[in-house]
């Protein structure tokens, strides 16, 4: 699968490797509804990436803390 400009622009983003230029591009990008579309799959797919993983980590507790209701 080939990934899609705005996937790499997050991912060097989110791997603090991104430069000047990317972040001009990445912030300019966020006016053109089509990149912002995929910028926000992209950043949902990293998050739910990052619950899974804690999930993993941490089991049961995790599921107690994020269905946590006051």
């Amino acid at each position: 699968m080939q990934q899609t400009r705005a996937r790499y622009l997050i991912d060097r983003l989110i791997t603090n490797r991104m430069s000047e230029q990317e972040l001009n591009e990445l912030l300019g990008a966020l006016g053109e509804e089509q990149m912002t579309d995929e910028i926000s799959e992209a950043l949902e797919a990293y998050f739910l990436k990052l619950v899974e993983n804690q999930k993993n980590a941490f089991g049961e507790k995790s599921d107690k803390i994020l269905n946590h209701k006051p």
